[in-house]
């Protein structure tokens, strides 16, 4: 864990927004959404734990540098920021960023989950190894920050000084439609939206608003994967994949302008956003008693028939061509 810059309080890193004398800590902020994050944080007044391991995209690897780097930018630019190296996917690294927040600003106000990387595979082909590491960095990266910022704010509001605190989650449209290659990537993401609904029922006492992002943004995990739609567009065009597209929701998500939202799923993407609307009931028949598996399999049929179609699972296309 290295501290650097800030004070002793939390402060509005210079400038005023609607982020002032918020501390915000945002996870894999080195690179991609989570640095443009960070940045959009600060340029809104918020003081910034930018937590970043450096890893490669596959996860190997490590460096300080683009954590670092990050920070400095921001106090570059007359923001609050600090450095945390830990690993968030383990019991340690999720408690040290949180007391990283804590000894560097006196609070803790939001909550950034984004880190993680990708090991992409067809199902036959995928190993437990490249299972576990996604599960982890992904689904694990985000339940055990969410469990220690959870229980500092549990702790304050117990104290009588209920936080107007925010969680901000990274899912994908991975995670809600599926995507061929990446089922490692798909049940994280589609366990996280499951982990937002459940904080967001549970923390609200506290004062804990919970949501979700489903960002489409060129970083290292979609520029090679999806290069086409990823590519940067000619000079003056809109480029509809920045990063930085995606982080004005994810920004005010984390203010306290978001109050009484919680519990949502959006989709960001370019000049787009979308609210997601999840499973919920569509059309049903009940015999009032048990049902054969042929009236059984009739029935389906004809409640498929009435349904509304499911969207196409992402690269579904290709792998059939």
């Amino acid at each position: 864990m290295t501290t650097e810059g800030g004070g002793a309080t939390g402060g509005d890193g210079g400038t005023r927004g609607i982020c002032a004398g918020r501390v915000v800590a945002v996870t894999g902020a080195g690179r991609g959404l989570g640095r443009a994050h960070a940045l959009a944080f600060a340029a809104e007044g918020a003081a910034v734990v930018v937590n970043d391991l450096g890893v490669g995209p596959d996860g190997a690897g490590g460096s300080a540098a683009p954590a670092h780097g990050v920070a400095a930018e921001i106090r570059a630019g007359g923001g609050a920021a600090v450095v945390h190296d830990g690993d968030i996917a383990t019991p340690a690294g999720a408690a040290s960023l949180v007391a990283t927040a804590l000894e560097a600003f006196g609070r803790l106000d939001t909550l950034v989950n984004n880190a993680g990387f990708l090991r992409d595979r067809m199902l036959v082909n995928l190993d437990e190894d490249d299972w576990d590491a996604v599960l982890r960095v992904h689904l694990t990266g985000h339940f055990l920050p969410l469990r220690q910022a959870a229980a500092y704010w549990r702790a304050e509001a117990r104290a009588g000084r209920t936080p107007d605190a925010r969680v901000v989650n990274t899912t994908s449209g991975a995670g809600l439609l599926g995507s061929v290659g990446q089922g490692n990537y798909a049940a994280a993401k589609a366990g996280i939206v499951g982990l937002t609904l459940v904080a967001a029922a549970e923390l609200a006492r506290y004062g804990v608003r919970v949501n979700a992002v489903a960002p489409a943004a060129r970083t290292r995990m979609t520029e090679t994967v999806f290069a086409d739609a990823m590519a940067a567009p000619g000079a003056g065009a809109f480029d509809a994949m920045a990063p930085e597209n995606v982080s004005p929701l994810v920004v005010w998500l984390g203010s306290a302008g978001s109050a009484g939202v919680t519990g949502r799923v959006f989709e960001a993407e370019g000049g787009r956003l979308t609210v997601m609307e999840g499973w919920r009931p569509g059309p049903t028949a009940d015999r009032g008693a048990r049902w054969t598996p042929m009236e059984a399999g009739e029935a389906a049929a004809k409640l498929l028939a009435a349904a509304e179609p499911p969207g196409p699972v992402y690269g579904a296309r290709a792998a059939a061509g």
